[in-house]
């Protein structure tokens, strides 16, 4: 069995890259910075290969496109490469960064990935969302947009696999906040989920072929009353981390 996992050179995609490894799977780990993935890539150099992704680049389909079709068949596509921020301020240069990584970037490496399982018969396409696109957070506006976008999105493909007898199984993974370097270190976030806990349900969520996870429980019941709570008294409320 064949992953290749985008954004694997730190975070929820390192740690769920070294259980998919030491299952004894072939990894396919790509990242911006190459140089990252070398651990992996040493835990068992006969399985595993690293490749340079960058998926806001231009040419990230044509890339991704050769590594997914280099050497045995990919079964599993897990994309986990994304970027937020806090931005109270509106700054606009982090509000496009976030549009063109967590939207555009998207969108090329997903529908990258369909269009090769539809030509190989089928496969499994698995992505982190968040839970953040549940409600807008005014904290973070771009990056609540783009998760409820991916949403949205995956919700579309997999439709369109059923409907076409693609073949293609889809997994939302919506974790809540997990200590990785995409919080803010100046802030002390609620209910703060260790990387490689959250990894195992990915694992888990992936191997069973689940359509969406929320990680953990506690982040599910979050959720589920988050849903409860109507626009107008949303909007009143301020939901955010605390300065350290």
């Amino acid at each position: 069995m064949k992953i290749v996992i985008a954004g694997a050179s730190s975070g929820l995609g390192f740690e769920t890259a070294k259980l998919f490894i030491s299952a004894g799977w072939k990894v396919a780990v790509c990242a911006r910075r190459v140089d990252r993935l070398k651990p992996l890539t040493e835990l068992n150099p006969d399985n595993v290969t690293a490749y340079q992704l960058d998926i806001c680049n231009d040419s990230s389909p044509t890339v991704l496109q050769q590594i997914l079709q280099e050497g045995e068949k990919t079964d599993v596509y897990f994309h986990v490469a994304g970027i937020g921020s806090h931005n109270r301020d509106l700054d606009i240069d982090k509000e496009i960064n976030t549009l063109n990584t967590n939207a555009l970037g998207f969108v090329k490496c997903i529908d990258t990935a369909y269009n090769y399982f539809k030509t190989v018969g089928g496969g499994h396409i698995a992505a982190i969302s968040s839970i953040a696109g549940t409600k807008g957070l005014s904290a973070a506006p771009s990056y609540s947009a783009t998760k409820r976008m991916q949403w949205t999105y995956l919700q579309c493909l997999a439709q369109l696999s059923h409907s076409s007898g693609a073949g293609i199984k889809i997994t939302d993974i919506r974790p809540g906040f997990v200590k990785t370097d995409l919080l803010d270190k100046n802030m002390d976030y609620p209910l703060l989920l260790k990387p490689q806990y959250a990894a195992k349900i990915i694992y888990k969520a992936i191997i069973k072929k689940k359509r969406v996870t929320i990680i953990d429980w506690k982040y599910s019941v979050l959720v589920f009353f988050w849903k409860l709570i109507p626009d107008f008294v949303w909007e009143r409320l301020k939901i955010d981390a605390k300065q350290k």
